[in-house]
Parts: structure tokens; C-alpha cells; sequence
């Protein structure tokens, strides 16, 4: 196969810095990358692959002669809707990070230990999913495919690096009693119950998204599904308690070797031990952690599972490179 061009559109910024350190990690067959930003960071040197990358003003005079068969893009929803299909009209495949395309019909959701069949109907556009879907949907895959989920109850504790370099700062400069600058308290010493908008229904988009994003994934719209998302004092890592009740009966047991024989998920399950996943565990690293897996007595088939990842490298960068990786062991780029 021959080696492709890559393009990596928001190279400067937290998420966008991190699929530049899992690229060169995951060495994919490439010839020549391209590093996209705004105007304001245009001409910023960036040291990449043993070399030094000049980032490249985002603006179509400065795509369509490059012949780039991949763009990673991590630059906001509205960039994306601008640009994505502006690359995807040049041939080039986007894998977009941001919530612009995850409900277009047309579009495929795609975590690769769920549901990498749906990358063969793209349309040269993908969506990586929310953060706090993709580590969710990695362990309730296989569950679903053994025992079938009826319903599932979310309540997550969400890393302030989900909501980007300001967030972090606001845990950051918060330690030394500064007034936050993007949340609407301050976060250190506190937790938040709102991460994004309300809307109308009293939940929050981020709830809303991990409904929909779940739904869309397992290829199940019957799902009943509900979620509480919560934004709390640590800088890298989402943790989350899922509730699961499946239609099949199953033992703890049963559900424990599903997950310890599941692409992507490292079981983390001994409590007589203090041994559980913790988000400082799973900080860059790109698996995703499952423990303190016990039974719901209050149902008759369902459990309680723990679930922590690194919301940036599995929950964004890692994936997306990721699907790259299964575009081109399909034979998709040609």
C-alpha cells in the first residue's frame, strides 16, 4: 500500500497536540503530514516526527493542492462545518472530533471495538464520538452482544480537560483561589452538574449526546436510556457509574469474562484489595477500565459497573487515529 498524507486540522491546540503525540506513537504509513490552525497560529513552528512542521493557515487555497487523503480535525464544531466539507469535496476522508456531524444520518459514529463496519458507508466525512460515550460504549459493546441491554442510568465524573486549555486552567489557577474563567463556579474543591447547555427537557446537551451517540453506536434505538453528567476536580480522566439491566439473565461472573475477553477494556475488579479504576490509572493510556462490577439486586438481570479513561487520548485523539488505522486495514484509501 502506498504511504498517505495526513492532515491534521487544530494542531495546536490540547486535543489536536495529542493526536500529534499518538501518531507518532502509532507510526501509520505516512509520507507527508500537514498541520492546520487558525490564522492566529499560522506560521508556529511545531517539532513532529524528528522534524520541524510550519502550521499552515486553515483556508481551502491552502488545502486543495495538497492531496490529502486523511484529516484528523480537532478544531471546534463550527471549523468543522466549514472546512470538513470543503476537504471532503478534494477526496479527502475527515475524522472530526467535534459534535458537528455525530446525528447526520449520513454520517458514521464510529468507536472501532463497536462498530467499525460503518466506516465502509462514509460519505468522506466520520465522527469520533463524546468522550464520555466512546469509553462507555468500549465495555457495554460486548455486554449488549451477550445478554442484550434493556436500560442503562449514566452519572459521570468528568475531567475539567473535557472542556478544553480553559477548563484546565480553571482547576488549575482555582488552586490559588482565581475566579474561574469558563465554568460558571469554581471547580477546585467542587463539583459541577452541568457540563454544556440545558435544554428545554431540564437535561444537558452532554447528557443528551451520550443518549443519542450510545443509541447510534450499539445500533439500537430501543435502548432506554438516561444520564447525569457531572464536571469535577481532576485534570485528565472520566470516571462512570453505569447502571445496566439486560433482557437475558447473567451472573456477575458471566459479565466479568465478557469484559476481561473485550477489545480495548482492562478489567480492574478486586475490591477485597482496594483494587479498582481510578482516573490517575488511566491517564495516557488508551485503554478503558472497568471494575467494582456487581450485581442490581433491584432488577432481575442488571449490574453495576465502574468505568474510567483518558478522556483525551481514548476519548478523542486515540479513537480517531484509531479509525484512520481501520480505514486504511479495510483497503479504503486507494
Amino acid at each position: 500500500m502506498r504511504k498517505i498524507n495526513v492532515a491534521v486540522v487544530g494542531a495546536t491546540g490540547m486535543v489536536g497536540s495529542k493526536f500529534l503525540e499518538v501518531l507518532t506513537e502509532r507510526k501509520l504509513p505516512v509520507d507527508t503530514y500537514y498541520l492546520y490552525a487558525s490564522a492566529k497560529s499560522a506560521g508556529k513552528e511545531i517539532d513532529f516526527m524528528g522534524k520541524k512542521h510550519t502550521v499552515i493557515e486553515l483556508k481551502e487555497e491552502n488545502i486543495v493542492d495538497k492531496k490529502i487523503d486523511i484529516a484528523l480535525f480537532s478544531a471546534g464544531g463550527e471549523t468543522s462545518k466549514q472546512f470538513a466539507p470543503i476537504f471532503a469535496k478534494h477526496g479527502t476522508l475527515v475524522i472530526d472530533n467535534s459534535n458537528a456531524w455525530r446525528r447526520d444520518k449520513n454520517v458514521p459514529l464510529v468507536v472501532p471495538e463497536c462498530n467499525s463496519e460503518d466506516i465502509r458507508w462514509h460519505k468522506n466525512i466520520i465522527a469520533n464520538p463524546n468522550c464520555s460515550t466512546i469509553q462507555a460504549v468500549v465495555a457495554l459493546k460486548p455486554l449488549h452482544d451477550a445478554f442484550k441491554i434493556k436500560r442503562i442510568v449514566y452519572s459521570t465524573y468528568q475531567a475539567v480537560s473535557g472542556a478544553g486549555v480553559k477548563g484546565f486552567n480553571d482547576l488549575k489557577n482555582g488552586i490559588n483561589g482565581e475566579a474561574p474563567q469558563k465554568f460558571p463556579y469554581p471547580i477546585f474543591g467542587n463539583c459541577i452538574p452541568h457540563i454544556d447547555v440545558f435544554l428545554e427537557n431540564g437535561y444537558t446537551r452532554e447528557e443528551d449526546k451520550m443518549i443519542f451517540e450510545t443509541k447510534k453506536i450499539l445500533g439500537d434505538w430501543d435502548l432506554k436510556i438516561t444520564a447525569t453528567t457531572v464536571r469535577v476536580p481532576v485534570y485528565y480522566g472520566h470516571s462512570e457509574s453505569i447502571n445496566v439491566e439486560f433482557y437475558k439473565p447473567c451472573t456477575v461472573e458471566e459479565v466479568r469474562k465478557v469484559l476481561e475477553n473485550a477489545p480495548g477494556v482492562i478489567v480492574k475488579d478486586d475490591p477485597a484489595n482496594n483494587v479498582y479504576p481510578m482516573a490517575i490509572d488511566a491517564e495516557n493510556k488508551d485503554e478503558v477500565f472497568v471494575g467494582r462490577i456487581r450485581k442490581d439486586d433491584t432488577v432481575e438481570s442488571g449490574v453495576n459497573l465502574w468505568v474510567v479513561a483518558d478522556n483525551i487520548r481514548k476519548g478523542a485523539a486515540t479513537n480517531a487515529v484509531q479509525i484512520a488505522e481501520k480505514v486504511l486495514e479495510m483497503g479504503l484509501i486507494k
